[in-house]
């Protein structure tokens, strides 16, 4: 099969990203504090601390500890979180819906804007435009999600009070979130798209096509969009998984009832099982998108598969 050991390659490479992935996880949680003293009460005596200890299995040694994670994860079984007294896994499931609501409004944001900023700069390089997205851009790329969250609401909440300043409450409540978030990725595929247009606009056959008069509009639709395709494929599905894992901090910001927060809220509570499930479940997702991804661009490429 033409392209199996490209494929085969990525997957090996794949499954070891996930086990060093598991293996950082495990380690950076249990340097969050102990847990037994987060929770149980500061009059709790020595016994009732080893005994609480032995009930979580923390008495267990750190590699024996690692090898059951490992196993009960394969298995989709994270454990049940200290705080909540439930399941892992149910309680990510239950708080999904909100992060994935968010990062689909910030992705169509961060595509149309990016995109369409990106095509402009291509068709007129060098112009005002392309030097004001360029600026926008960089500017999207270098500032901090937390602050960009924070003038938003003091400008569009606070000031002309046009949307709710923080949690789930409605249509409105979303746009802000979904603009901080889909900022950074916006400004990645605006230069992705320019640069990879650039380059398609020098092609032979778009100077054939335009010898032959055939206008811009179908030679950038019909004839460039096959040639940027593949990396805008990867770029968009990558960035899409960043803005899951990213959410982390918008979500805070605005008070949003998803896995980021959650995240936060269980690592400042040292609730272990919770930090490692969500951790090791956006890392594998985002490995996942990239091993298929690469699939999708070597179907999509014709000059990867002749590599192959």
């Amino acid at each position: 099969m033409p392209g199996a050991g490209y494929l085969a390659e990525r997957l090996v490479q794949a499954i070891v990203c996930i086990l060093g992935i598991s293996a950082i996880v495990f380690g950076v949680t249990h340097l969050i504090g102990d847990p037994v003293h987060l929770l149980l009460p500061p009059e709790a005596s020595a016994s009732d601390r080893e005994a609480f200890r032995a009930t979580l299995g923390l008495d267990r040694p750190a590699l024996e500890r690692y090898g059951l994670f490992l196993v009960n994860a394969a298995q989709g079984n994270f454990g049940d979180s200290y705080r909540y007294h439930m399941p892992v896994f149910d309680l990510v499931l239950e708080r999904f819906p909100a992060t994935l609501e968010l990062a689909v409004a910030a992705m169509v944001f961060a595509v149309v804007l990016g995109i369409g900023s990106g095509m402009l700069s291509a068709v007129r390089p060098g112009s005002a435009w392309d030097r004001a997205a360029e600026f926008i851009a960089l500017s999207g790329m270098a500032a901090p999600t937390f602050w960009v969250g924070v003038m938003l609401i003091w400008m569009f909440a606070v000031e002309w009070r046009l949307f709710p300043t923080s949690g789930r409450s409605g249509p409105l409540s979303i746009v802000l979130p979904a603009v901080t978030l889909g900022l950074y990725s916006a400004a990645v595929i605006s230069r992705m798209t320019r640069s990879t247009l650039l380059e398609a606009l020098g092609e032979d056959f778009v100077r054939t096509s335009v010898l032959k008069g055939e206008p811009w509009r179908v030679i950038l639709f019909s004839h460039c969009l096959k040639f940027v395709l593949p990396a805008l494929v990867t770029i968009v599905s990558l960035q899409f998984v960043t803005l899951l894992a990213g959410a982390v901090v918008t979500e805070t910001v605005f008070s949003w009832p998803g896995i980021g927060r959650l995240l936060v809220q269980s690592a400042s509570g040292g609730d272990y099982p919770v930090v490692q499930g969500i951790t090791l479940l956006l890392s594998v997702a985002f490995v996942l998108v990239q091993f298929f991804s690469d699939v999708l661009q070597f179907t999509l490429d014709p000059r990867l598969r002749s590599a192959a």
